[in-house]
């Protein structure tokens, strides 16, 4: 049924299309490739570019699922009219409005006025306020069905939050094929149009997950819920990524695993923000990201279409609240205005929250808001983040780690009890396990963190490599993925107190770690630690998850001692269940 029959690649910034026709049936992937694109929705970093697939469906009746990217305007719209007449499209099926989706609607449509667009009614009523041009639309939702004919009856699964609050995924009876936009995806390009290798592809797999889809894992699973309901699916066919057909059960499985396992936590943060305002969207994604890594589950809520009861249930069930200021005039404003009375007539004192300016020019004015808070006793997990101007990496950063504040701040009863729960001698046991004192210090772009470490040993000689724990929480666990670079600087054993003293303080999100410490840069863009023994350059390789940590492997590159007479720090604990 796999047939690459023609591949169409006209460069441009490493911009590229790939055309694969007859994927199954009647059905035709065009693949928008984006080979160098290092950065992307949270500001979490890509180290294997990313695609925006969009599909045609040729029944007696044609549908298009999906556009591109507006930077691949000529280049998808040369491709599309390649394969089908514009006047022959039927229907546009829009999975979700993002912008990298649903950038090229409004220039398909000028090829093809005659089209019906195809969604749920959030997304229906988003692009009516983006294209300002009349359209013929049907308006559908879960188990709805749209027959093209020749076998290809089209049925519709309703999936909110995936990771837009209008998702719908499209299933084909006749080739088995669920189209499922971002769900399931990766920011992967290669020349592979499907998943055959998975050992290349499934750290991205499992980032992508962590970044978009952890912050929505019950809405994950009510989507795989309805899946189930569906005849045999053969394809997923992503927004982003390759196909999955060779590893579909294996990586469909993850996702239904991850998204157990995140709610599974004993408390929840409840995110409210409003899509398609300011920077909303993209600054609760990057909150919601930070509280995930401390195992606190999340559950976000859009209140541009959010019911007052579901605002309502969902604070009162929640352990924290996190807000994003929406809009104060308007329909929208009207509604969240609503909300937010809810919010506060709901919370108690029992929660913290946390709040956050969403630069669309018309927020609701954080500091009111926060004081109605404050009055009924409140606890505030973040000071808030106000937004002026673009967003940077940095911005995202300080959201993230905003977030990991709060999960951190939460879950510290729980921590607690963990410490005390092993048994005291195999918990003294544990402890005799001797490590060395090092400082793990990163910058990727905008963004340097920085680690005081002990579980650290050389794990190869050829290539010479080490392996270093990272909990999952720390701020400095987004800058080691897969390809990143990072220095250990080794501490030493008559002068490790003031860095270890310095690097022990709890910084507040946002804060420069290297603030009155001196450094110097290592070939890779890193800190050195000027008084460090030693320094390590090295290159993340692969990484080994476990239940709280990252097992990190990393090739070392360069290195060098300051005084080859000094000895290593060593570090000795009493106890094993905690640092």
């Amino acid at each position: 049924m796999v047939a690459l029959a023609e591949r169409t690649e006209i460069t441009q910034k490493r911009l590229t299309m790939e055309t694969t026709l007859e994927i199954a049936a009647d059905t035709t992937a065009m693949r928008s490739l984006d080979w160098d694109r290092d950065r992307f929705d949270i500001e979490f970093g890509l180290q294997n570019g990313t695609t925006y697939n969009s599909y045609s469906i040729r029944g007696e009746k044609v549908a298009l699922v999906d556009t591109s990217h507006a930077k691949f305007r000529q280049m998808y719209l040369d491709s599309l009219t390649g394969i089908i007449d514009p006047a022959q499209i039927d229907y546009l099926i829009i999975s979700h409005t993002e912008p990298d989706h649903s950038g090229l609607v409004k220039d398909v449509l000028e090829l093809a006025p005659q089209a019906t667009v195809v969604g749920a009614k959030v997304a229906i009523q988003f692009l009516e306020n983006l294209i300002h041009t009349p359209f013929q639309s049907k308006i559908v939702k879960n188990g709805d069905k749209l027959d093209l004919g020749n076998g290809h009856e089209i049925e519709f699964v309703s999936a909110p939050n995936l990771h837009w609050p209008d998702t719908i995924f499209t299933y084909d009876a006749k080739t088995q094929i669920l189209f499922t936009c971002d769900a399931f995806g990766m920011h992967y390009c290669s020349d592979s149009t499907y998943d055959e290798d998975l050992s290349a592809i499934e750290a991205d797999y499992r980032f992508y997950y962590e970044c978009l889809m952890a912050p929505n894992a019950r809405s994950v699973l009510s989507a795989m819920k309805r899946m189930k309901a569906l005849p045999e699916i053969t394809t997923i066919a992503t927004g982003h990524g390759p196909l999955l057909r060779y590893n579909l059960v294996e990586l469909t499985g993850r996702y239904e695993q991850w998204s157990k396992e995140q709610t599974k936590a004993e408390k929840t943060v409840a995110v409210f923000y409003v899509s398609d305002y300011g920077y909303s969207d993209r600054l609760s994604q990057a909150i919601a990201h930070g509280i995930t890594k401390t195992g606190i589950a999340v559950e976000m809520l859009d209140l541009r279409s959010a019911d007052i009861q579901e605002v309502r249930e969902l604070t009162e069930m929640a352990a924290g609240l996190v807000i994003g200021a929406p809009p104060v005039s308007g329909a929208v404003g009207a509604s969240s205005e609503a909300a937010i009375n809810t919010i506060l007539a709901a919370a108690s004192k029992k929660q913290t929250v946390g709040l956050f300016e969403t630069g669309g020019g018309d927020d609701l004015s954080v500091y009111p808001l926060r004081n109605q808070f404050k009055e009924q006793g409140i606890k505030e997990a973040f000071p808030n983040i106000l937004i002026k101007e673009t967003p940077t990496e940095a911005t995202y950063k300080l959201c993230e780690e905003a977030g990991t504040d709060m999960g951190q701040w939460l879950g510290l009863k729980k921590a607690i009890k963990q410490m005390k729960s092993l048994d005291s001698d195999l918990d003294k046991a544990l402890g005799r396990l001797s490590g060395g004192l090092y400082i793990i210090t990163a910058t990727k772009g905008e963004v340097s963190s920085a680690m005081l470490a002990s579980w650290v040993t050389q794990a190869s000689f050829e290539p010479l490599g080490l392996t270093i724990a990272v909990a999952k929480d720390r701020a400095i666990e987004a800058l080691m993925q897969v390809g990143d670079t990072f220095v250990l600087n080794v501490l030493a054993e008559d002068n490790y107190q003031a860095l270890m003293k310095h690097f022990l303080k709890r910084f507040p999100p946002g804060a420069d770690r290297f603030a009155g410490v001196k450094t110097q840069p290592a070939k890779n863009g890193s800190p050195i630690l000027s008084d460090a023994l030693a320094y390590l350059e090295c290159e993340v390789v692969s990484r080994m998850e476990l239940s709280d940590h990252h097992i990190v492997y990393s090739q070392v590159e360069l290195g060098r001692v300051s005084n080859p007479d000094a000895l290593s720090a060593v570090h000795h604990r009493k106890v094993g269940n905690h640092y």
